[in-house]
């Protein structure tokens, strides 16, 4: 099926079709205009797969929370309800007060880990972040740097270090965004909105906590950043200072994978305009490093990586 006989078999056949901004991954997206309800057209050709984004979705929206409904589904392809006009992230572009609209992220993902997660979920746990990890900083940015890529004895030196940061922070019974942060949030009748959750896991609240006040393509405010803490730790009944290893080890985690994903997207994908956000990782990443949690990873950037070299390469 195309995707004109998909609109037109549920009533879209004659919508204008304005094609949004892309993101790193394959789906594309277009806001459909004149339907019978606002909507938005993904299309998620192979290897992307819309099952996880509907088995989630459905779940949340059983719970109370603020996702889109799935309007029609065929292979490739879901017309999703349009939940507004603008994510949190252009919305801050254009110079909104991002105090509400953080706090109001902090309060949604609070309601999102407050969630008993559906059965069959995949983890997010040791193993799957070193791996991840592994999959852009050894694979991409360490040969771009070094011109080589890294020895076994040091990948094994590098699982090691991951497992041993990674390890007393193991809880993997959360419902994880996994990418909770300004461009997947949507101000909407006074909620904010979540999309783009179909890589949704098990794993430890912590994690979308980093994603959302370490955000990898936007510097975040320190006042904010105490603030969304704040909030967050009140609407789940923790304490902000208990926060902080987990925040500090997932944080050193994500912004080494993240920053070498730039890397990958420029070198593979064809997609140099992301290497922009390298040297806020990269800083992010030193910020991290400085909390004795994260202490196992810098050990191992300190005798492999000199602080001349922390950095995208061009």
């Amino acid at each position: 099926m195309t995707a004109e006989e998909f609109l037109s078999t549920h009533g879209y056949g004659a919508a204008r079709r304005l094609p949004l901004p892309g993101d790193a991954s394959a789906r594309r997206y277009e806001r459909l205009e004149g339907g019978p309800e606002p909507a938005l057209l993904m299309l998620a050709p192979p290897p992307e797969d819309p099952q996880p984004f509907i088995r989630i979705a459905r779940h949340m929206a059983a719970h109370g929370l603020t996702v889109p409904r799935i309007l029609a589904e065929a292979p490739g392809m879901l017309i999703v309800q349009d939940l507004g006009p603008c994510t949190m992230a252009e919305a801050l572009d254009r110079g909104a007060d991002p105090l509400p609209l953080y706090l109001a992220a902090a309060e949604a993902l609070a309601r999102w880990h407050a969630v008993p997660p559906p059965a069959g979920l995949p983890r997010w746990g040791v193993e799957e972040m070193t791996q991840a990890a592994a999959a852009t900083f050894l694979e991409w940015w360490w040969p771009a740097a070094f011109g080589t890529p890294p020895e076994g004895a040091i990948r094994a030196a590098f699982t090691e270090a991951m497992a041993e940061m990674l390890t007393p922070f193991a809880e993997a019974g959360t419902l994880v965004h996994r990418d909770f942060f300004p461009a997947n949030l949507i101000p909407a009748a006074g909620r904010i909105g979540i999309i783009d959750f179909q890589d949704a896991a098990l794993g430890h609240p912590a994690y979308d906590l980093v994603s959302l006040i370490e955000d990898a393509r936007r510097a975040v405010p320190e006042a904010i950043r105490r603030a969304v803490l704040t909030r967050y730790a009140e609407a789940r009944g923790l304490s902000a200072d208990d926060l902080a290893p987990a925040l500090a080890a997932f944080g050193a985690q994500r912004h080494l994978r993240v920053a070498a994903l730039w890397v990958r997207l420029a070198r593979r994908d064809g997609k140099p305009a992301y290497l922009r956000h390298g040297p806020r990782c990269w800083a992010l990443l030193e910020g991290a490093l400085a909390h004795p949690a994260a202490a196992p990873l810098r050990r191992f950037l300190d005798r492999y990586v000199p602080p001349g070299l922390r950095g995208n390469p061009a």
